[in-house]
């Protein structure tokens, strides 16, 4: 397939634009670098050995991106297949704090995205959605029948009701085949070590933040909360390896292939790990002390959450593949490499 991949230059995107190469795709990035780097695309083209087409543009500027998209077309002699769309904001703390901004990037965007993607004669999408979706779930382990529930977070709304949105698009127009992955909690990093989460700023999530305790480039990790109604207090969350959650896009172009309508996939490994846990298990894999101080909660976390990821293996024949010692050390082999991410090479 010929594949437009919003995002590409991310941390998930990057990863996924790899594997969609060595499964045979074709694939073009279109990212406005606001949390990424182009580098990132020169490393994963390294990794694959052949150039990955790159054009800047903001998915919410329709000249820039119908651009972007003809001057593809133009370049291959063929239309897009189908949309991979990463782009969006994607931190649920600073969310809170800048909602109107994650509103306008992740929903306008989108629908700007979908316009085009019309206009361009591509009617096929996989949608990057969020395990934030579930809210505080209702049943666990969450599986894809789990109601949708009050979204902490309004970054959580953004993927909420751009699935609301893309239900609605598709029953409207049977032609449209859409996937919704909804992603747990992406940790980890190529085996190579080239490419890996390299935040702007401080982290937002876990992973990076340890590493980065461990690389020396901040004195402790900070925990919020261990008075969570869980074994060590601390929040339990499913921690799934980036190359699986990649490999998980490449197997959902098989139920676009298959005209699947609509259809919804948790992508997590099925198993919890509490912040401690996790802490523990990167110490273990990597024979390096993490210290770290416990804060107050955060406000949009939850206790609990990790997938039922049956569904997944059972429609598309995607399973993940690696466990929390592969996903702590493939991190820490990232970071010991990039000390100072990709702007330090």
């Amino acid at each position: 397939m010929n594949i437009l991949v919003t995002g590409g230059a991310g941390y998930i995107g990057s990863h996924t634009v790899i594997e969609l190469m060595n499964s045979g795709h074709q694939v073009a990035v279109v990212d406005n670098l606001a949390n990424s780097c182009e580098k990132s695309l020169e490393r994963a083209a390294e990794i694959v050995g052949r150039e990955i087409p790159f054009y800047k543009a903001d998915i919410r500027d329709r000249e820039g991106l119908s651009g972007a998209m003809k001057a593809h077309e133009d370049r291959t002699g063929q239309a897009f297949d189908c949309c991979i769309h990463f782009a969006g904001l994607k931190s649920p703390n600073e969310s809170i704090r800048i909602p109107l901004e994650y509103y306008d990037n992740n929903i306008t965007g989108t629908q700007v995205l979908l316009g085009e993607l019309i206009r361009h004669g591509c009617k096929n999408m996989i949608f990057s959605s969020s395990a934030s979706v579930y809210g505080s779930p209702a049943v666990i382990p969450v599986t894809e029948e789990c109601p949708k529930g009050q979204c902490t977070n309004p970054y959580g709304w953004t993927k909420s009701m751009l699935e609301q949105i893309l239900t609605d698009l598709q029953t409207a127009d049977p032609e449209w085949n859409i996937v919704l992955l909804r992603y747990f909690n992406p940790i980890g990093a190529h085996e190579s070590g080239l490419i890996g989460e390299d935040p702007n700023g401080i982290p937002n999530n876990l992973m990076p933040y340890i590493t980065q305790v461990a690389a020396g480039r901040r004195k402790e990790l900070n925990i919020y909360g261990d008075d969570y109604d869980t074994p060590d207090g601390t929040g339990i969350r499913d921690y799934i390896h980036v190359v699986d959650l990649a490999r998980g896009h490449v197997k959902a172009l098989g139920a676009i292939g298959n005209k699947c309508g609509l259809a919804v996939y948790n992508l997590g490994t099925g198993r919890g790990y509490s912040v401690l846990e996790v802490v523990r298990a990167f110490e273990e894999a990597n024979g390096v002390k993490i210290p770290y101080i416990i804060r107050e909660r955060r406000a949009g976390d939850v206790a609990v959450s990790y997938s039922d990821p049956a569904k997944a293996e059972r429609e598309l024949g995607w399973k993940a593949q690696y466990g929390i010692t592969d996903m702590c050390r493939d991190a820490w082999n990232w970071q010991r490499k990039n000390p100072d991410g990709l702007s330090g090479r």
